[in-house]
């Protein structure tokens, strides 16, 4: 897995730019969106986390980076807003008992597929009835990748996979496609892309202790 605390060390721009991901900003503009709470699975130094807060939406963000965290609560500071902000690694995250939330998203968690894949299962067990989970990520292509994306398979996102992570979520949306990305120094050019929108139906929470995991 890459070093993402002497990424973020070694940089004094931001590796993904100052705004949100733009599906985040699509998905939040839908008429039948009305999430109070997020959840936000590697959110480096806060691009989408701070932005969601700015929404108004009560946000926790995830990140396995110290690093990048500390220039994220940074940036909240800046923007005036507060974000429950964790250090932990996803692999093996899992909130207190009872914690849920309205939405969660995972934009490029660039990980191997096992820890990738864990995570969306949590993040869909994680949401509360009627809730979404909303993921973007570099994916396989036949054609070739792009300018943009990581070399290693394991780290792309594979689409069947994803869609068996979720479970009994409603896939609102599953694209495969090209995009021009301009997000701050690292996601400049083309990629072959995923991305998905699911839904839960409006039934019982599933319970986040069947993952094992202490909480942090």
């Amino acid at each position: 897995m890459a070093n993402w605390d002497k990424r973020y060390a070694e940089t004094t721009d931001r590796l993904f730019g100052e705004k949100p991901n733009e599906y985040v900003r699509q998905v939040l503009a839908r008429s039948d969106f009305s999430a109070k709470t997020a959840l936000c699975i590697a959110d480096g130094d806060g691009r989408n986390g701070t932005w969601l807060a700015k929404q108004g939406l009560k946000v926790t963000a995830i990140d396995i980076s110290a690093v990048a965290t500390e220039q994220a609560l940074a940036h909240d500071k800046a923007r005036g807003v507060t974000v429950e902000r964790i250090v932990a690694d996803i692999a093996e995250w899992v909130p207190e008992p009872g914690r849920t939330w309205d939405c969660a998203f995972m934009i490029y968690l660039q990980c191997e597929a096992d820890v990738r894949n864990r995570a969306a299962t949590l993040a869909s067990a994680l949401l509360n009835p009627g809730g979404w989970f909303i993921a973007e990520g570099f994916a396989p292509n036949d054609s070739g990748r792009g300018s943009l994306g990581p070399g290693m398979p394991d780290l792309l996102y594979e689409r069947d996979q994803l869609l068996d992570a979720v479970g009994d979520l409603q896939v609102i949306e599953a694209l495969n496609g090209w995009i021009q990305l301009d997000e701050g120094t690292k996601h400049q050019g083309t990629g072959w892309i995923l991305r998905l929108l699911a839904r839960r139906s409006k039934v019982a929470v599933r319970e986040a202790s069947q993952f094992g995991s202490k909480a942090i």
